[in-house]
C-alpha cells in the first residue's frame, strides 16, 4: 500500500503517515506563518563581516578561510505571506560598492562537502544572478544571490564562504536544504474537507519541501474557505523533525447569536414584540458551527420572508480573546395589522364590460402572539361574485422540527356558474359554496413540500332571485345528490415541486381529493389533478411550455367537471367554451422577447381537450351546449410589470376562426 493510500484522518485534526515521528516538543527546523525562516544570522552581519575582511582578499595575504554568514530575515504578513528582506547600512560608508574579484562559484552544504542530492545543487545554482565564476562582486550582490537562494524555496539557510585559494577567491555558498516531506499533521480543521487536504499534499510525499509551493498550497486552503464564505484560514506551519509538516487551522465558530430590534424611525434599540425564539428557529446558523457568510446572507433572507420583519442584518463580532464570533441580527419589524380595500376581475365573467369587477376589503395581523402567526378576514364583492373568508395559519407549530404549518379556513362564496352550465348572454346562474377546513404542510425535501388536510364543503346552484334550483336551463342535473346542495368531506394531499420560484422555473404540482361517505348522502368520488411547468432562456428569449390534466372518478357534482377555455386554458375562446369533462388535459407553449423598458411581448399556442369525457358528466352539460370538446388558440400578447403583478393583455384567434381579447393580471396558471 503506497503511502498516500494509508492516509488516516481524525475527527479534529488530520493525520497523515508517520504520526509516531511527531514530538512537539521537538525544535522547529521551520516556522510558517510566514513560510520561511533561517537559522544562521543577520543580513547585516553578512555585510559587516564581509567588508571586515576587504582588505586581506584583496591583498591575498589571508592564510585562513573568510567566513561570512548570512540568512534571510522576514517581516510577518497579514495575507500575502510577502518576504522582506532586512538591509541596514550605517558604518562602513562605500564598502558596499567596493568589488572582489571571484574565480569560482560552488554549492556546498553545512559541512562544505558537495550535496547528496545534485538536482537541489542546480536549483541554487540557477537562482545565483550575480555570483559567477570571473565576476566582480559586491557585498550587497552577495546578499541579493543568497536571498535568491533562499527565495528558491528548497533551503532553510545559506551561508556565503569566501576562501582564498592560488587560483584566486573562491565563493562557496554553503546551504541546508528543507527536509523531504514524511508526514502532516493538520490541526483545528473541523470542517476541512480530509480529502481536500489530501489531493493538496498527495504529490509532495518523499520530496524536498519547497516554500513556495507550500505557500500555493496554504493560498489553496485559505481559498476553500474563502469561496465557502467560511470564516477559517491557516495560521501557522512548522516542519517537525522527521519531515512532518504540521498545520494550525483556525475556524471562527458561532458562540452566541443575538437578536437586536431597531427602531424603524430613529434605528436606535427597541423592545420588539415578536418573540426571539420565534426568530431564532428560522436560522440554519447555530452555535458551535464555523460561521459562514453564505449562510449568514441564507438565514437574513429567510427571516425576511417571514413578511413580520422591514429590515434584517447580520454582523459578526469577535467573543471576547475565544476565537469564536457572536452573531448581532440586528431587525427592524413591521407594522403588525391593518385594513386594507382594492379591486380585481373575475376570469369567471367574460360577458358585460363591468360585470367582472370585483372590490375587496380586508383586516389582517402578521404577527398574532409574537409568534408570526396570520389572521386575516376578508370580503370580495363584485355583481356575480362574493366571497366571505376567514383564515388562521400557523406557519410553523410550535414544537415542531419539521417546519410543519397549520391553516384553518372558513369560507363563504358565490361564483358564476357559466364555467359549466352556462348559455351566452345569461350569467344568472351561480354556485353558492360553504367550506370549512383544516391543512397541514411541510417541506419534504429539497424543493419539495407536502399538503394535506380535511375539507368539508357544502355547494348549490341559485338562480339570478337567489332561489336553490336543482336543473339548469337545459333540464341537467345541477347536483350529484338530487337535492338543493351536495355535501362532501374531502381528504387531499398535494405535493409541489418548485424550481428557483422565478415564473420561468420548473414547477411540479400533484393532488389528489377523495371524497369520504361519512353520512350516506355524502359524496363519495376521487379527483386527480397535476400540472407542470418548464422554462427555457435561450439569449433575450424566454420559451415556456405548460402542461395540465386531470380526472375524477366516483359521484360528483356536475359543476364541478373540469372547464376546458379561456384566458388560463385555451385562449382564443370564451372560459369554459371548450368543453366541461370529467378529465382533461391542455398544454401551451410560448415564447416572450423584451420590447422595451417594462414592456415585454409574446407569440403563444394553446391546445385543450375533455379527452371525450364530456358525455360522462351527470346531464352532460357540455354536450347540451355543443361545446366541441376540444379545440386550440393562437395569438400574441403584451405584458408590462405592475406592483400586481404582470399585466397580461392577449389577442387571439381560434380554430373556429373567431378571435378574442383577453386580459389577465398575474402569471398564467
Amino acid at each position: 500500500m503506497s503511502k498516500n493510500e494509508s492516509v488516516k484522518f481524525a475527527s479534529s485534526s488530520i493525520k497523515v503517515p508517520h504520526s509516531a515521528l511527531f514530538n512537539p516538543t521537538s525544535s522547529s527546523l521551520l516556522n510558517l506563518p510566514l513560510c520561511c525562516q533561517t537559522l544562521a544570522s543577520s543580513l547585516i552581519k553578512t555585510r559587516d563581516l564581509v567588508s571586515h575582511f576587504i582588505s586581506p582578499i584583496k591583498g591575498k595575504r589571508s592564510s585562513s578561510p573568510l567566513l561570512c554568514s548570512a540568512s534571510l530575515a522576514l517581516e510577518e504578513r497579514e495575507r500575502e505571506h510577502q518576504s522582506k528582506a532586512v538591509v541596514q547600512s550605517s558604518r562602513h560608508g562605500r564598502v558596499d560598492e567596493e568589488r572582489v574579484l571571484i574565480s569560482e562559484v560552488l554549492v556546498r552544504n553545512r559541512d562544505g562537502e558537495e550535496l547528496e542530492r545534485k538536482d537541489l545543487e542546480l536549483e541554487a545554482l540557477a537562482a545565483l544572478k550575480a555570483s559567477r565564476a570571473n565576476s566582480a562582486l559586491t557585498v550587497k550582490e552577495v546578499q541579493e544571490d543568497v536571498h535568491r537562494i533562499i527565495g528558491s524555496g528548497y533551503f532553510s539557510s545559506c551561508t556565503p564562504v569566501a576562501v582564498d585559494t592560488r587560483d584566486g577567491i573562491r565563493l562557496v555558498f554553503q546551504v541546508e536544504p528543507n527536509q523531504e516531506f514524511q508526514g502532516l499533521v493538520c490541526e483545528g480543521a473541523n470542517v476541512l474537507p480530509s480529502k481536500f487536504l489530501e489531493d493538496s499534499f498527495r504529490d509532495g510525499y518523499g520530496k524536498v519541501v519547497n516554500i513556495r509551493r507550500l505557500e500555493d498550497v496554504i493560498d489553496s486552503i485559505n481559498g476553500w474557505y474563502r469561496e465557502r464564505g467560511l470564516f477559517g484560514m491557516v495560521t501557522d506551519v512548522e516542519i517537525l523533525s522527521g519531515g512532518i509538516l504540521r498545520l494550525q487551522v483556525s475556524e471562527a465558530e458561532v458562540n452566541n447569536v443575538i437578536i437586536r430590534f431597531l427602531d424603524r424611525r430613529t434605528g436606535e434599540p427597541t423592545t420588539g414584540k415578536t418573540k426571539p425564539e420565534t426568530i431564532l428557529r428560522q436560522l440554519t446558523t447555530k452555535k458551535g458551527q464555523v460561521y459562514s457568510l453564505h449562510q449568514g446572507k441564507r438565514d437574513a433572507e429567510t427571516v425576511l420572508t417571514m413578511g413580520i420583519m422591514e429590515d434584517v442584518s447580520i454582523l459578526p463580532q469577535p467573543a471576547g480573546d475565544t476565537g469564536k464570533v457572536d452573531l448581532v441580527m440586528n431587525v427592524v419589524e413591521r407594522v403588525s395589522g391593518g385594513f386594507s380595500a382594492g379591486g380585481g376581475i373575475s376570469s369567471g365573467i367574460t360577458s358585460g364590460p363591468l360585470s367582472g369587477l370585483i372590490g375587496s376589503f380586508a383586516y389582517s395581523h402578521r404577527n398574532v402572539f409574537g409568534r408570526n402567526q396570520k389572521f386575516n378576514i376578508s370580503l370580495e364583492r363584485g355583481q356575480i361574485d362574493s366571497i366571505f373568508r376567514l383564515n388562521y395559519t400557523d406557519p410553523w407549530i410550535q414544537g415542531d422540527d419539521r417546519r410543519t404549518s397549520r391553516s384553518i379556513t372558513i369560507q363563504n362564496s358565490r361564483t358564476p356558474g357559466t364555467l359549466v352550465h352556462g348559455q351566452p348572454g345569461n350569467n344568472s346562474l351561480t354556485i353558492g359554496r360553504v367550506t370549512a377546513g383544516l391543512e397541514f404542510s411541510r417541506p419534504l425535501r429539497p424543493k419539495w413540500s407536502g399538503t394535506a388536510g380535511i375539507i368539508f364543503q357544502r355547494a348549490g346552484a341559485r338562480d339570478e332571485r337567489g332561489s336553490p334550483i336543482i336543473k339548469d336551463s337545459y333540464s341537467s342535473p345541477l347536483t350529484a345528490s338530487g337535492k338543493t346542495h351536495d355535501d362532501m368531506l374531502l381528504a387531499k394531499f398535494e405535493g409541489v415541486y418548485t424550481g428557483s420560484g422565478d415564473h420561468g422555473s420548473s414547477v411540479l404540482v400533484f393532488s389528489v381529493e377523495q371524497g369520504l361517505p361519512v353520512l350516506p348522502e355524502w359524496l363519495s368520488f376521487n379527483r386527480v389533478n397535476a400540472r407542470a411547468r418548464k422554462g427555457v432562456e435561450f439569449g433575450p428569449l424566454s420559451f415556456l411550455l405548460s402542461l395540465s390534466g386531470g380526472h375524477v372518478m366516483g359521484n360528483f357534482s356536475p359543476h364541478e367537471a373540469f372547464a376546458i377555455g379561456g384566458t388560463n386554458s385555451v385562449r382564443g375562446y370564451e372560459e369554459g367554451a371548450v368543453g366541461s369533462g370529467r378529465s382533461h388535459f391542455v398544454g401551451c407553449g410560448e415564447i416572450s422577447f423584451p420590447l422595451m423598458g417594462p414592456l415585454e411581448g409574446a407569440l403563444f399556442a394553446d391546445y385543450g381537450t375533455d379527452l371525450g369525457s364530456g358525455p360522462t358528466v351527470p346531464g352532460d352539460p357540455a354536450g347540451a351546449r355543443l361545446k366541441p370538446g376540444s379545440g386550440y388558440g393562437y395569438g400574441v400578447g403584451i405584458r408590462v410589470d405592475s406592483p400586481l403583478g404582470p399585466l397580461r393583455l392577449e389577442y387571439a384567434f381560434n380554430d373556429r376562426l373567431a378571435r378574442r381579447f383577453h386580459f389577465g393580471v398575474g402569471h398564467r396558471n
